[in-house]
């Protein structure tokens, strides 16, 4: 069997899920997948020639974790607790083209692959939602880990969907036809740690000040933050009116994409060089050579791009409808490596 899943953009609510706000995600045509079957023990072997390494263990209930974010376990672990019994041994290899590391959601499409095999071979019944109800289970609640909903969902689900948290989840999925994009891997390493310290947990305390002095305060509906002013320091004044902007700047292109207000194309690359002001210049998690790359980018015809993902390094991308071969060009030029993608859909099983 063979069982594949798209990495993902971020395309509006960037840093802004694990503050209880929405965020609008698209699946993309880069993708990893897991092809095996049973062996005739209770040991399951992972291959994953394109980084140079194995994993082996036995079927013994509960699995103990030998590792940090041990998540081929915990995927195990976390069907065992809702009953199921999955005692065959596998043997399996793990093969795809997604940006490792670059904020494109590799390692959540592992997991949603490895979850999605499991429910296939074992004909468990999940649907694609529920695939990633549990990755998420394994990926983060498992192992206490700060991220949100977004990879997990967006991966399992695919197409573009608006995913909201609070008060519950809420999974809307948009059936737009969009243009293509051109991803850029600025081939830096991410510094998630760094830019959560500031952008993640200075909003939190940022928030945490204000609700003490307005319990009933909520980022969601709040559109005249000046009273929070004398609250807060000056980088949390600057965070909290990015967050509100960028809020404003997803149900702008929700409304778009719901048809309730007049599509273009020309209007989503505005949006998304929107959001990247508020990435680069308040929440600051871009970097000059990003910055050139989605300048160089919009030089050459694109209609708007991002950062995507924590930041610090990692991918950008550029919404580019047409000739997007000049664009690829254009960020090379910057020394980023480009991929023209397209969105596509979730996990799948191809045999």
């Amino acid at each position: 069997m063979i069982v594949s899943t798209p990495g993902r953009i971020c395309l509006f609510g960037e840093h802004q899920d694990y503050l209880g706000l929405p965020v609008i995600a698209a699946a993309i045509s880069k993708r990893i997948q897991i092809e095996g079957d049973f062996r005739e023990d209770n040991i399951v072997h992972f291959s994953l020639p394109d980084v140079g390494l194995e994993e082996t263990f036995t079927l013994d209930y509960p699995l103990v974790y030998t590792k940090e974010r041990d998540y081929f376990k915990s995927v195990l672990n976390v069907l065992y607790r809702k009953g199921h019994r999955l005692n065959k041994g596998l043997e399996l290899t793990v093969s795809g083209n997604i940006p490792i590391n670059s904020g494109t959601s590799s390692s959540s499409a592992l997991l949603v692959s490895w979850v999605n095999f499991l429910n296939e071979i074992y004909g468990l019944g999940y649907s694609p939602k529920q695939i990633g109800e549990i990755t998420y289970e394994a990926e983060v609640l498992e192992f206490s880990e700060p991220g949100g909903m977004m990879d997990q969902y967006s991966t399992a689900v695919g197409n573009v969907i608006f995913l909201a948290s609070e008060p519950e989840i809420h999974i809307e999925t948009y059936a737009r036809e969009l243009g293509t994009f051109v991803l850029g891997d600025s081939q830096e390493p991410k510094d998630t740690l760094g830019i959560l310290s500031h952008v993640k947990f200075g909003m939190l305390g940022g928030m945490n000040k204000i609700q003490a002095k307005y319990p009933d305060f909520n980022l969601a509906t709040e559109n005249d933050p000046t009273k929070y002013r004398e609250l807060l320091s000056e980088d949390e004044w600057v965070l909290l009116q990015a967050n509100i902007s960028d809020r404003n700047l997803l149900l702008e292109a929700k409304a778009m994409f719901e048809g309730k207000i007049e599509w273009s194309d020309e209007k989503l690359g505005s949006l998304l060089n929107e959001h990247q002001v508020n990435l680069r210049e308040h929440k600051r998690i871009s970097t000059p050579k990003i910055n050139r790359m989605i300048q160089a980018a919009l030089n050459a015809g694109a209609l708007g791009g991002k950062i995507n993902g924590s930041g610090g390094g990692g991918c950008m991308f550029a919404y580019a409808p047409n000739d997007p071969e000049k664009v690829v060009k254009a960020i090379e030029s910057e020394g980023g490596k480009a991929y023209i993608i397209t969105v596509d859909k979730g996990t799948t099983k191809s045999i």
